[in-house]
Formats: structure tokens, sequence, C-alpha cells
């Protein structure tokens, strides 16, 4: 069990350095009771991911929050990925509401919990901000199209971030760094994302509620089977996917 926690749990290097400012100004107390916040909102997303049978793949700690990585289909429901991200803030929040109605909290507590969940809410992967962007963007959108669409935001409002912020701030230099990274990992990965997202669909049976007709696999969404038009008539998702890999398998 300790060696199953132990490799779960990670470490970012940035966090260190985090934990290091706060020691050296003497916030330890602060120090400790910021790492309490990140922990009670990972665990919102560990437990309600255990609910629905999701396999923790590892849970990272950032001096920004935690990032709990889910090893998890891609085609998962959407009202599961939706509920999962929720958990996080909601438990920040009720954890937030009963340690100030016990303890006397300085106001650097009071303004890093205001402004971890503020900023864990904006729409930068892999954030809950653009968790809950992805949600809505694949039930609008070809899950295709939302991915780019998702990382075209995350690039977006990085940016607008840094000029928000007007000034040099080394730890905040670093957190859009890391975020940077992530997001431009996530656009080289498009491709990957995409074939793992139609290689589910040929290898496995979702069972979808709803139906749409589509003329290709680009303009297949996340939530629906599909009918593809093939000429004068139409063939299912799995005839589609069959032909498509069967002919790549081939070559």
């Amino acid at each position: 069990m300790f060696l199953t926690i132990k490799n779960i749990f990670k470490i970012h290097p940035f966090f260190y350095i985090f934990m290091f400012i706060c020691l050296i100004t003497g916030n330890i107390r602060d120090f400790l009771i910021f790492t309490s916040i990140i922990i009670v909102h990972e665990f919102g997303h560990i437990i309600s991911g255990v609910i629905f049978s999701w396999k923790i793949d590892r849970v990272i700690l950032l001096p920004f929050g935690g990032l709990t990585i889910f090893n998890c289909f891609i085609n998962t429901s959407l009202v599961e990925q939706f509920i999962v991200t929720l958990m996080g803030p909601l438990f920040q929040i009720v954890f937030y509401f009963i340690i100030s109605q016990f303890f006397s909290l300085s106001d650097s507590v009071i303004y890093y919990n205001y402004v971890l969940l503020v900023f864990n809410l904006l729409p930068i992967y892999p954030l809950d901000g653009s968790k809950f962007l992805y949600v809505f963007l694949c039930f609008l959108f070809p899950f295709k199209f939302s991915h780019l669409l998702l990382c075209f935001f995350s690039f977006i409002f990085i940016i607008i971030v840094f000029i928000f912020i007007g000034h040099f701030d080394f730890l905040v230099f670093l957190i859009l760094f890391f975020l940077c990274f992530k997001v431009i990992t996530e656009v080289r990965n498009h491709r990957i994302i995409f074939n793992k997202f139609l290689f589910e669909r040929y290898n496995y049976n979702f069972c979808f509620r709803f139906i749409k007709r589509v003329n290709s696999i680009d303009g297949m969404y996340l939530w629906c089977r599909h009918l593809f038009y093939d000429g004068e008539k139409c063939i299912t998702e799995r005839e589609k996917l069959l032909k498509m890999f069967d002919n790549h398998y081939k070559l």
C-alpha cells in the first residue's frame, strides 16, 4: 500500500522552490495551510474519480495547485468528466470554510486560497478551468476541433495573465512557463490524441444514447455514436472505423 501511494504522489521541482521561499521568509504555518488546501482540492478529484472507477496514474504537487492525472478513456462520459473536475474546487471551498471557523487565518492564507481557486478556474490546460471548457467545447463541437480550440484558448489566456500581471514575478513566470510547456506538448500530441480517440471507438463498444450523421471522422463527437454518409447510403461508425483501420494495417 505504501509503495502504491509513494509511486502515485509526485512533487514537482517548482513546489520545492515555493516551499524554500516560504521557509526562508518564515511563513511555515502558512505553507502548511497552503499545502493542505492543495491536497484537499486534489482529494476531491481523486475520490470522485474512484467512484467512477477511474484509474489514478499520478498526483503531482505544484505551487499553484495539484495535478491529478487519470489513466482513463478519452471517450469517457462528459458528465463524469464535469463531476470529477467540479469536486476539486468544491472540496477546497468546503475545507476552507471549515478551517476558517476554527482557526484565525492570516491575510496571506486568505489571499492565497482565493487566488488559487480563481487561477485554477482559468481556461488554461491543464487547470480545472480548461477541463470545464473542454466539456463545454466537446458538447458543442467535434472532438478534433474541440481539442484544438482548447489549446488555442489556453495560449490566449496565458498571454492575458502575463499582460494582467504587468511586472516580472519569478514565481508567476515559472508557473506560466510550465503551463506554456504543457500546452505546447498537448498541441504536438494532437494527432496522437485524436488517433487514440478513434482507436478507442474501434476497439471498444461505448454505449452512447445519441446518434449523429456526419461526413467524416473529423466530425465525430465525444458524446454520441455516428452514421457516416457513404455515397447514397449511410454506414455505421463501426463499419467506417473497420474500413479505415483495416486499410491502414494492410499498407
